[in-house]
């Protein structure tokens, strides 16, 4: 029962993330007809793809078997994300596409060392889960910060003092606790990893 539960709770959580990752296709049409990026900024993309690239690899069978969900969903968001940013790079100015390949390129190599480390040092799924579920967490709870970005940018005063700080607090809650409540399901064999 708790397994049909789970499941039918991550096929959910995998029509919301689509629904997230969709979200963003009336602004990058918006690029496409304007062919200017004009004052938009990439940092949710380049969060969002990072945070993907992260629960892709937490969701192989070598690092956390049974993971087809988590899998599914992220590399749909990751294909997308790359979609978007490669429509960023092609209307941006040649400054800004500079900052952003080298903000790629920094996220590749973090990615290629999480990799290395994972597949060398940590030989059990507990372990590797652990090693890559920490900065799962912490990408997932920065893409939905992300966002703000582009809110202090433009609209400082007008849009946060509209937005209750509340709101903005209890989101961030109940997805770090939803994030930590699966990682200690995932560990329940292993008490010492998380209190």
């Amino acid at each position: 029962m708790v397994t049909i539960v789970r499941d039918i709770m991550g096929i959910a959580g995998n029509a919301v993330s689509l629904g997230l990752f969709l979200s963003r296709v009336p602004t990058f049409k918006n690029i496409i007809k304007k062919k200017a990026v004009e004052q938009y900024l990439p940092i949710p993309e380049l969060t969002i793809l990072f945070k993907c690239m992260l629960w892709v690899l937490y969701g192989l069978p070598i690092v956390h078997p049974n993971s087809c969900l988590v899998l599914t969903s992220n590399a749909i968001g990751l294909f997308l994300q790359a979609v978007y940013l490669t429509i960023f790079l092609i209307y941006a100015a040649r400054e800004i596409r500079l900052k952003v390949l080298k903000v790629l390129a920094a996220e590749l190599v973090v990615m290629t060392m999480l990799v290395v480390v994972v597949l060398q040092v940590a030989h059990t799924h507990e372990k590797r889960s652990l090693i890559v579920g920490i900065p799962c967490v912490i990408f997932g709870s920065c893409m939905y910060a992300a966002p703000l970005a582009f809110l202090i940018t433009s609209y400082f005063g007008a849009v946060l003092s509209l937005v209750p700080p509340q709101l903005w607090t209890w989101c961030l809650m109940v997805f770090c606790t939803y994030d930590m409540t699966t990682l200690s399901e995932d560990h329940r064999s292993s008490p010492r990893l998380l209190p």
